[in-house]
């Protein structure tokens, strides 16, 4: 296949609300692959439509922030059947939204679906808290785990690709 035909990278997170983690994801995906020179297309979406166009959560931004991340320009939006052609991976925050995107998923979609902590060796299958319902520390430890994921994704598809599978 000749470059010009090679799919781009485009990477979409998804959580429930698209309010707290899978927004820190986007972001911290653009961070990341801004410093390492990774070429990709980032968005975040929810499997709920509880928060469409709302900004993400002010312990979110304000996280996200205290790393140099501005995500408080981002706005929910929910996941949609076109994202299946359009994402070259999707990744879930958790099991739960990960059994509802594979739900939605048509047969003839081209993303890979897996969840996030599937990136991180020893921590596959594992979910990242909602930290809705916590406190300041609870949105600070989801943001580390986010950066550790993101940061072994962006390895990865550095060395593999857009063929990349986790």
């Amino acid at each position: 296949m000749s470059e010009s035909h090679t799919p781009k990278l485009a990477v979409l997170f998804v959580c429930l609300g698209n309010i707290c983690r899978s927004p820190m994801a986007e972001g911290a995906l653009r961070a990341v692959a801004a410093k390492s020179g990774l070429d990709c297309i980032v968005d975040s979406a929810g499997t709920a439509g509880y928060h469409i166009g709302d900004a993400p959560d002010e312990r979110a931004i304000v996280t996200a922030r205290a790393d140099g991340v501005d995500i408080s320009g981002l706005r929910g939006r929910q996941l949609d059947l076109e994202d299946f052609y359009r994402f070259t991976h999707i990744f879930a925050l958790d099991t739960a939204n990960l059994e509802g995107i594979r739900a939605r998923a048509p047969r003839d979609g081209s993303a890979k679906v897996a969840l996030l902590m599937d990136t991180v060796e020893g921590k596959q299958g594992g979910s990242v808290k909602d930290p809705y319902y916590g406190d300041d520390d609870d949105f600070r430890q989801v943001w580390e785990e986010i950066l550790i994921a993101v940061s072994a994704m962006t390895t990865r598809f550095e060395s593999e690709g857009v063929q990349a599978e986790f």
